[in-house]
C-alpha cells in the first residue's frame, strides 16, 4: 500500500493471531473476510495443535436437534459439569450461538458425518443429556476440521488476504501507546533470528499446557506459551487450579513414558464409553458404579478421580485400569468398532491390542486447562490490545470442569466473538455478526478505531501480498536504541521490557508466595513433568502442593521464568513458560483448599483461604511498573 493510497482512506486494521488450532484458524479467516489485515503466527506447522488430535467432536444443538434436545438442556449440562463455577452468561452465549458457528465451519469446507437419512449424525458423550455431538471422519473430528480450515487459510494466503508465518515461536509481546501499556505487536524466533510484527491487536490462540505432566493427550507444542506471554505483560489469569485429566489415555510402555515429548499419545475418546465401553480393573471388576451413579458416563473429573482412587485402594497408585470395548462389538455386531472408530481401531492395532477381543490399558492423562487468561465475552483481556480465545483463555464457560466436546465449540464461538470485539465500531460497542454463516461485516474492518483502541501507536499500512521478507538480525539479543518502525509487515524485534518486581495478586485477598528453596535437583522438563504429576495431578493435598512449590521456587532461581530467555533456542523459551505456568497452577491449587470440580484435594477443608467461597473465581495478575491497569 503506497502513501498515496493511505491518504485516500483509512488503512485496514491489523490483527496478529498467535496459534493455529480451531480458534486461531477460524478467527483469522473471519477477520480476513471482514477486510482486516491478518498475520497468523504458528510455532510449528499449521497442523501442530491440540485441535488436530481432538476425537470426540463438537457439541451443538442444531436447528433440527435430536428428539427432546434443546439449547436449555445444553446449558444445563454445561453448568452441571462445571460444578457451579461457570460464568452463566458465557455458557448461554456458547450454547445459543453454537449453530451459527457450525454453519460458519461449513462455509470454510468442513463436512460433518451424516446418518443414513442424510442428516447430521449426532452422537452421545459423557455428561450430555442428549445426542448433540457432531463428528467429522468418525473419531478424527479435530483432524477433519483442522484440515478444512488449513486449506482455506492457505487459499487466503495465496490470495494475499492472510500472511502465514510458520515455525515462529512467539517470545514476547510488544507494548506501546501513550503510556506504554497497550499490546501493539509480537516478537518471535524464526530461522534462528529475532523478528517482530506490529499490529492493532494480538489474539492469543495458543492452546493449553499438557506438557506440564508426564502423561498427556496434548502434542509437544502445548507448553503454556500464551499464558506466559500474557502474564509477563500483566494480564489477569484465573481458575488455573482446574486442570482436566482425560480418564482414558492408552498407557504406553514404561520406556516411552519416561522419554521427553508427547510420544504420540492415544486418547480413547469419551465417545467409546458413550457407545457402551466399560472400565474394569486387573481382576476384571467393573468398579465405576461404586464411585458414581452415572458410572462410565460421569463427568471426566469424576472418572479420572475414581480411577486414581481405585488404583490407590488396590495399592497401585501409578498403575492402570482397562477399557473393555469388546462389549460394544458384541452388542452392535462384528465390524462396528472399525466403522465407528477407524482411527482408534488402527492405532490400537499398531500398539499391539485388538480391542475387539482384548482390553485396552488406560490411565488418566492431562488433557485440558479450564483456567487461563481472563477475558470478557468478546475475548478482551485486562491489557488493552490483547485478546485471547480457545483453551488459553478463561471466559468462565468451562467452570471447574469442562463438559465433553465443548472445547472446540468454545474456540469457535469466542474466537469469532474476539474478532467482533477487534473490529468493533466507532462507539466501542463490539460488532455482532448476524450469522457466522454469512461472514462478518466488511465495513467495520477499517476506519476510526473504537475509543478504547485509539492509543495504538499506528495502523499497519503494508499490504499482505506474497511471502514475508524477513530481515536478518546479526545479534541474538533484542535490538536496542530507536524503536522499530510500526509500518512494516515483519520487522526486527523490539526491545523487551526488563524484569520488574512483582507479586501474586488475588481476589478476594492476597495469597502467599512460595519463596523457600529446597533440594530439587537440576531442572529438566522431565523432572518438572514428574513433579507436577506426583504432587499437583489428579489427587492433591496441601503437603504435596507445598513440596511442589518449594521445588519450583528452587528451579525458578536458575531458570528465571518471569524473564524472556536471552536465547535463540526455542526449547529454553518453552521451559521457562512451563515453569512459570507450573508455579501459577500450584499457587492457585494451594489457595483453593476446598475440592471443586477437577481440583480435588484429599485434605479438603473449609478453612479461610484466598478463595473464601468455594465457588469463587481465584484471579491473579502480575504487579509491574510497566503495566497500567
Amino acid at each position: 500500500m503506497t502513501t498515496a493510497s493511505v491518504a485516500e482512506g483509512p488503512a485496514p486494521k491489523r490483527l496478529i493471531v498467535v496459534g493455529s488450532g480451531i480458534a486461531g484458524l477460524y478467527s483469522a479467516l473471519l477477520a480476513a473476510e471482514a477486510g482486516a489485515e491478518v498475520v497468523l503466527l504458528t510455532k510449528g506447522a499449521l497442523a501442530d495443535s491440540n485441535t488436530y488430535y481432538a476425537q470426540g467432536g463438537i457439541s451443538a444443538v442444531l436447528d433440527e436437534p435430536a428428539p427432546g434436545d434443546t439449547v436449555a438442556a445444553h446449558i444445563a449440562d454445561t453448568l452441571k459439569a462445571g460444578a457451579g463455577h461457570c460464568n452463566e452468561e458465557a455458557v448461554r452465549v456458547l450454547c445459543t450461538e453454537a449453530r451459527l458457528d457450525i454453519a460458519g465451519l461449513g462455509r470454510f469446507g468442513v463436512q460433518f458425518d451424516l446418518d443414513d437419512d442424510g442428516d447430521p449424525a449426532l452422537g452421545l458423550e459423557a455428561a450430555h443429556s442428549a445426542a448433540r455431538i457432531l463428528h467429522a471422519g468418525g473419531d478424527a473430528t479435530g483432524a477433519g476440521v483442522a484440515a478444512a480450515l488449513i486449506r482455506t487459510v492457505l487459499d487466503f494466503q495465496a490470495a494475499g488476504r492472510i500472511q502465514v508465518i510458520g515455525h515462529a515461536q512467539v517470545t514476547s509481546l510488544s507494548l506501546g501507546g501513550p503510556q506504554g501499556g497497550r499490546v501493539v505487536g509480537a516478537n518471535f524466533l524464526h530461522d534462528g533470528r529475532h523478528l517482530g510484527v506490529h499490529g492493532d491487536s494480538v489474539l492469543l490462540a495458543t492452546g493449553g499446557a499438557g506438557q506440564l505432566f508426564a502423561q498427556t493427550t496434548n502434542p509437544a507444542v502445548a507448553t503454556a506459551d500464551g499464558l506466559a506471554l500474557a502474564w509477563r505483560v500483566g494480564a489477569a489469569v484465573a481458575d488455573l487450579e482446574f486442570f482436566q485429566f482425560h480418564p482414558t489415555c492408552m498407557v504406553l510402555p514404561a520406556a516411552a513414558r519416561e522419554a521427553e515429548g508427547n510420544n504420540d499419545p492415544l486418547l480413547i475418546s469419551e465417545a467409546v464409553r458413550g457407545e457402551g465401553a466399560i472400565l474394569v480393573d486387573a481382576t476384571g471388576l467393573r468398579f465405576m458404579p461404586d464411585y458414581h451413579p452415572d458410572a462410565e458416563l460421569a463427568p471426566r473429573d469424576v472418572v479420572s478421580r475414581s480411577i486414581a482412587l481405585h488404583l490407590a485402594k488396590l495399592g497401585d497408585p501409578n498403575g492402570h485400569v482397562f477399557l473393555d470395548a469388546t462389549v460394544i462389538e458384541k452388542q452392535r455386531g462384528q465390524g462396528f468398532l472399525a466403522k465407528r472408530f477407524p482411527t482408534l481401531s488402527k492405532r490400537t492395532r499398531q500398539a499391539g491390542v485388538d480391542w475387539t477381543r482384548q482390553l485396552v490399558p488406560v490411565a488418566p492423562a492431562a488433557h485440558y486447562w479450564m483456567g487461563g487468561v481472563v477475558t470478557d465475552l468478546y475475548g478482551r483481556t485486562s491489557v488493552p490490545g490483547l485478546l485471547a480465545a480457545g483453551e488459553v483463555a478463561c471466559t468462565g464457560v468451562q467452570g471447574a470442569n469442562r463438559l465433553a466436546s465443548n472445547s472446540l465449540l468454545e474456540g469457535l464461538v469466542f474466537g469469532r466473538r474476539a474478532v467482533e470485539g477487534f473490529l468493533g465500531s466507532t462507539n466501542g460497542v463490539p460488532l455482532r455478526a448476524n450469522s457466522a454463516a454469512g461472514g462478518l461485516a466488511f465495513t467495520h474492518a477499517a476506519g476510526t478505531p473504537p475509543a478504547d483502541q485509539q492509543d495504538a501507536s499506528s495502523h499497519a499500512t503494508t499490504a499482505l501480498s506474497g511471502p514475508p521478507e524477513l530481515p536478518f538480525v546479526d545479534s541474538g539479543r533484542p535490538l536496542s536504541g530507536s524503536p522499530a518502525p510500526l509500518l512494516g509487515s515483519v520487522l526486527e524485534m523490539d526491545p523487551v521490557p526488563g524484569p520488574a518486581s512483582w507479586e501474586f495478586e488475588s481476589l478476594p485477598g492476597p495469597g502467599a508466595l512460595e519463596t523457600s528453596f529446597g533440594q530439587a535437583g537440576a531442572f529438566s522438563r522431565g523432572a518438572l513433568r514428574r513433579l507436577m504429576t506426583a504432587k499437583a495431578g489428579v489427587l492433591r493435598d496441601g503437603g504435596l502442593l507445598r513440596e511442589a512449590g518449594v521445588a519450583l521456587a528452587a528451579w525458578a532461581g536458575d531458570v528465571l521464568p518471569l524473564n524472556v530467555p536471552d536465547s535463540l533456542d526455542v526449547r529454553e523459551h518453552e521451559d521457562a513458560n512451563l515453569l512459570l505456568a507450573a508455579q501459577l497452577l500450584v499457587h492457585a491449587a494451594r489457595e483453593r483448599r476446598e475440592s471443586l470440580g477437577a481440583h480435588y484435594r484429599n485434605d479438603s477443608v473449609r478453612e479461610p483461604a484466598a478463595v473464601e467461597d468455594f465457588d469463587k473465581r481465584y484471579t491473579m495478575s502480575r504487579k509491574a511498573s510497566l503495566v497500567h491497569d
